[in-house]
C-alpha cells in the first residue's frame, strides 16, 4: 500500500501514482503605508493541497475502474481520511479534481495507456460531518452495480 484515501488503496493493483506533490500556503495580509513598504501581518495557515499524477497501463498494472471509484467518492462531496504507507495520518482531504488522458488504443477503442492527475485539498479536521463513511461508499457502489 502506497497511500489510502478513505477505503481506496493506492497500489500497483489499483492505481499507482508516480509523484506526490504537496503545496502548503500561509496567508499574509498587506497594509499600505505612506513612504514605506507595505506592512505584512501573518493571518494563519492557508490551503494544503496534494497532487498525485500517474500512469495506468491496464495490461500490466492498474485499472480504469479505480478512476471511476475515485469519481464516485468525489461525487459524495465528503472528505476522506488520508493515511500514507507508513501509517501516518495526513488529515481529511476532499477530491478537487481528477483528469485523465487516454492514448495508445486497441482496435475496439480501449486505451492501453491512461495518464491521470488527482488533486486533493485538506479540509478542517474538526468537521466530522464532512467525513465520508464506508457505509455511504458501499451503498453508492451497490446502487451503481444494481
Amino acid at each position: 500500500m502506497m497511500l489510502a484515501l478513505g477505503m481506496f488503496i493506492f497500489s500497483v493493483n489499483t492505481i499507482a501514482y508516480q509523484e506526490l506533490q504537496r503545496q502548503t500556503d500561509w496567508r499574509w495580509a498587506s497594509s499600505n503605508r505612506v513612504g514605506a513598504q507595505p506592512a505584512q501581518q501573518f493571518t494563519g495557515r492557508g490551503d494544503d493541497k496534494i497532487t498525485l499524477p500517474g500512469v495506468i497501463l491496464p495490461e500490466l498494472t492498474g485499472t480504469v475502474v479505480s478512476l471511476d471509484e475515485l469519481r464516485g467518492m468525489a461525487n459524495t462531496g465528503r472528505a476522506w481520511p488520508m493515511v500514507d504507507g507508513t501509517g501516518r495520518m495526513r488529515g481529511l482531504y476532499v477530491i478537487e479534481s481528477l483528469s485523465e488522458t487516454q492514448s495508445l488504443f486497441f482496435t475496439d477503442g480501449t486505451a492501453r495507456r491512461i495518464e491521470f492527475s488527482l488533486a486533493l485539498k485538506r479540509t478542517d479536521a474538526g468537521r466530522i460531518d464532512l467525513q465520508g463513511s464506508t457505509a455511504q461508499r458501499n451503498s453508492r457502489i451497490l446502487r451503481e452495480v444494481l
